[in-house]
């Protein structure tokens, strides 16, 4: 296992490199204010290649037997001391997994606190609703940390995790409940609807991810997944259109599958996906925001991707654009009944 892992990293190091190609679409042009895609939540009745919109199975809300679930999920969050036993003194963990996109939007300036004020992070370090004595945000997300390095137990990024941003705020790994995750991979060159395109391959490693997580933070009770922003301002080929749309269908077929096999017992887990059972190897798992918007084109909450809410690269957010996502998080943990009791100070779920 641990050598096929290790030959995925190589062959994405020579893809980055131009050293290989695995003979797909490729990227295609970047269209910088609009790419003609729809987003998830906007797609109604209309499909993509086939394929039916919604976050969730019949649309965007969340099915009634999941979303018990996750207030499940939600009440079982307390304090823990740092040997995960309950504790009024302890403290709860909310951390993000993923690359360079994740760390930006969530601390943004660095990689531990301080974080810049802007980013997720210090945007819920001033909101005085934000429960500022049991919660305890972390991130764990940093720059190329792409799916690779997150899908199996013993990656050494989870060691980094444990000893450089866990123990730093005098934390450990069983007080580590909740995770925000937001995964992508380099240079992906197969879009849908082949059967090898990267929205496939995404969703066997966050299936592997999920898992890995679950191992290593036994107390995780619930994974709040987002999808990629919009890559169509791209200047290179580490990520664009139409790769950053499809990611979201892979976070999409990630939580069916989770519900698909939770709902019917004995039902076989999803081939690509893997066992997702959350009563056993897996988190809860759950749509974080939907960030994905056809750049100027608004979306019918009104949310649009401008041309400078990206670095030079048009990949990266700018200060804008970590803000916006910033904010896009803030109000979705303190909005969402599946969060708010144990975000919020006196919140109920």
């Amino acid at each position: 296992m641990r050598q096929r892992r290790w030959l995925t990293i190589l062959a994405a190091t020579a893809l980055a490199a131009g050293c290989g190609s695995d003979g797909g679409t490729g990227p295609e042009p970047s269209s910088g204010a609009s790419s003609r895609r729809v987003a998830l939540t906007d797609m109604g009745g209309t499909n993509y290649l086939g394929l039916s919109g919604g976050l969730y199975p019949a649309g965007n809300a969340i099915p009634a037997a999941h979303a018990a679930a996750g207030r499940l999920k939600a009440a079982a969050i307390e304090p823990l001391d740092r040997e995960g036993r309950p504790r009024s003194g302890g403290a709860y963990v909310l951390l993000s997994i993923g690359m360079s996109n994740t760390t930006q939007e969530f601390c943004s300036g660095g990689s531990a606190p301080p974080c810049a004020p802007w980013s997720f992070t210090g945007q819920a370090a001033s909101d005085p609703e934000v429960d500022q004595s049991r919660l305890a945000i972390v991130n764990g997300a940093a720059g190329g940390k792409t799916s690779v390095f997150w899908d199996a137990p013993d990656d050494e990024d989870y060691d980094r995790v444990r000893d450089t941003r866990l123990a730093a705020q005098g934390l450990a790994e069983k007080q580590v409940q909740i995770a925000w995750l937001k995964l992508a991979n380099p240079r992906p060159t197969v879009s849908l609807p082949a059967a090898q395109a990267d929205a496939y391959t995404m969703l066997a490693q966050m299936g592997d991810v999920v898992r890995a997580l679950k191992v290593r933070y036994p107390n995780l009770q619930q994974v709040f997944v987002s999808s990629r922003i919009y890559g169509g301002y791209a200047s290179t080929d580490l990520n664009p259109e139409p790769y950053a749309y499809e990611s979201g269908w892979a976070v999409k077929w990630l939580i069916e599958a989770q519900i698909r096999q939770m709902a019917t017992a004995g039902r076989p887990p999803d081939a690509r996906a893997g066992d997702l059972n959350y009563e056993t190897v897996a988190p809860w798992i759950a749509w974080g925001p939907y960030l994905w918007a056809d750049g100027l084109n608004a979306r019918s909450d009104g949310l649009v991707w401008e041309r400078g809410d990206f670095v030079s690269d048009g990949t990266h957010p700018s200060t804008a654009g970590q803000t916006k996502v910033g904010a896009m998080l803030l109000a979705f943990f303190k909005q969402s009944p599946h969060t708010r009791c144990w975000f919020l100070a006196g919140g109920r779920c």
